[in-house]
């Protein structure tokens, strides 16, 4: 069982429409019971890091992080794990990755200005090895946003992009993992890495 958390700011259908596809069973809550004894978490997220912060169950997903559990981020969910975000000015996220979000700053060192948000196509770089990416192949995937994770520890930075800047695309560390695009609009390589986080819960189940 899949928790997915309802804190309000979640593009909920469609990861949940994503995981029916793969055969996977979830439930979307926002009761911490429930939330707790899920076998895995997706915490999803659109809009806001402070208004996030604002709504989401802190306690409850640190709880859980701290179990050993798998536990993904997306899109603004990944950005939720890390310690803090400059988005309307300085507010701290759930600690859990060490590193920063950013905003891009929409022109490059030579001051030729691009568009924000980065909202399109970018191909993955994999710069580490992690059971998210087994038997994976770098390819497209689909961003839309208007800040970016600088990773401070390169341990945490599974694949990467570029957008002007680099973009850390997929990160994880121990049973904690975010991805900055949204893999249930990102074709075969975004429904193979939400199999590979299943088939850790899977795992992880097995072991307990």
């Amino acid at each position: 069982m899949i928790g997915i958390v309802d804190y309000g700011m979640g593009n909920l259908f469609s990861v949940s429409k994503a995981l029916e596809r793969l055969g996977a069973d979830y439930v979307i809550s926002a009761d911490k019971d429930q939330l707790l004894a899920a076998d895995g978490l997706i915490l999803p997220g659109v809009g806001s890091f402070r208004d996030a912060m604002e709504r989401l169950p802190v306690d409850t997903i640190q709880e859980f992080a701290a179990t050993g559990k798998p536990l993904l981020g997306i899109c603004l969910g990944m950005q939720l794990l890390f310690e803090n975000s400059e988005e309307n000015g300085p507010t701290k996220g759930l600690g859990l990755l060490p590193g920063s979000v950013r905003r891009f700053p929409g022109r490059t060192s030579e001051g030729e200005s691009y568009k924000v948000p980065h909202m399109g196509w970018n191909r993955l770089e994999f710069v580490s090895e992690s059971p998210l990416l087994k038997d994976l192949q770098e390819d497209y995937v689909y961003f839309v946003h208007s800040y970016y994770v600088n990773a401070e520890n390169s341990e945490v930075l599974l694949a990467k992009a570029d957008y002007h800047e680099q973009v850390s695309a997929v990160v994880g560390r121990d049973n904690v993992m975010g991805m900055q695009f949204h893999p249930e609009k990102s074709s075969k390589l975004g429904m193979a890495l939400l199999a590979n986080f299943l088939n850790m819960v899977e795992e992880r189940k097995a072991v307990r």
